[in-house]
């Protein structure tokens, strides 16, 4: 379970988790392609696209980026998520229904452990704006009358909510986004390529000389001198992490963090710190990252028991870690955290 944190940064690595940079070198042996690299700033974090021997892909990504972002950004007041949560309706287009409906699929599968309509909550914390507060019991009790998923209508491309409802697609946005680009890049011959948006990485093949992608797991931990927590080598997937340390603030000696238990209206604290997800699909990536951080290590472990096509990382509280069993062979701890202890999770 060893890996040394000197060598794996002179090789091609992408650091998954929130606000992460991709770490990625840019040297290639003789008869390789360049790697062409177009770094941005959009969905409020810092984005970089690689893809080797094709630098229109990449202006092309940036494009596709822009567009989501414009239809779905909940802060934008033109997009058309704004104008259903202003209006309790809103006709959409055909990528904004597609993300709904997909997010909603989600909602349902994990019973609401990821909300899509947490966001007036989410709002009241502070986590939105920046300017954080401890809810009271009375605020978020009636905040919470109108969180249910289940009252989201879509039909034919036409989504309706109920008063006083408002939703965010912010936890599957940059997961569906990346899973778009990369199949884009794949109908236009690109075989291999790193997509980071702001952690959510996604990798298309393998590095040109054949060998797999290193992608590096954010430490969870103020105190982590390297920052790097553990490394997954791995190809045509994505990895996405979501973690208590991505988001938060200290009140009176308590952390609440911005990944909140739409139960209760309450940061998730169910003995997990962080969650890695491994897969093909990156929404689903993305939105499980979120709803198995609420679910807490045993119900992540039933659901990914009872489903298949992901694999998945957890890290828990006391700092034990727990990775299923499909990536025992690919995963390492960093030299910083060798000591800690490692279950492999079976079917």
């Amino acid at each position: 379970m060893r890996i040394e944190l000197k060598k794996l940064l002179k090789k091609n690595i992408a650091l998954a988790g929130a606000c992460a940079v991709l770490l990625s070198g840019c040297s290639s042996m003789p008869g390789t392609k360049i790697m062409e690299t177009r770094s941005l700033f959009a969905m409020d974090t810092i984005m970089e696209l690689q893809a080797y021997g094709n630098d229109q892909v990449l202006a092309d990504a940036e494009a596709m980026i822009r567009d989501i972002e414009k239809k779905v950004s909940v802060t934008d007041e033109g997009s058309e998520i704004s104008a259903l949560n202003s209006n309790g309706k809103a006709e959409l287009s055909e990528i904004t229904g597609d993300l709904l409906s997909r997010a909603l699929e989600i909602c349902r599968e994990t019973e609401g452990a990821l909300d899509i309509s947490i966001y007036p909550v989410l709002k009241a914390w502070g986590f939105t704006t920046g300017e954080y507060q401890v809810p009271s019991e009375k605020e978020l009790s009636s905040l919470l009358q109108s969180v249910d998923y289940r009252k989201v209508a879509l039909d034919n491309g036409s989504a309706t909510i109920e008063p006083g409802m408002q939703i965010d697609l912010g936890s599957v946005t940059k997961g569906y986004t990346s899973s778009r680009i990369a199949d884009y890049f794949r109908r236009q011959g690109v075989t291999s390529a790193l997509i980071n948006l702001g952690g959510n990485v996604q990798c298309i093949g393998t590095k040109p000389g054949g060998e797999n992608w290193k992608v590096a797991i954010k430490s969870p931990y103020k105190e982590s001198k390297s920052g790097v927590f553990a490394v997954i080598e791995t190809k045509d997937k994505a990895i996405i992490t979501s973690g208590g340390y991505e988001r938060y603030f200290e009140e009176n000696g308590e952390t609440y963090w911005h990944i909140l238990d739409p139960g209760t209206g309450k940061p998730a604290k169910n003995g997990l710190i962080s969650v890695t997800i491994i897969g093909e699909d990156g929404l689903m990536c993305d939105g499980l990252s979120t709803a198995l951080f609420v679910k807490g290590l045993d119900g992540a472990t039933d659901y990914w028991k009872n489903h298949e096509g992901f694999d998945a990382v957890f890290i828990t509280m006391d700092g034990d870690v727990y990775i299923t069993e499909g990536i025992e062979s690919s995963f390492s701890l960093t030299s910083e955290y060798i000591d800690h202890k490692v279950t492999v999770l079976t079917r």
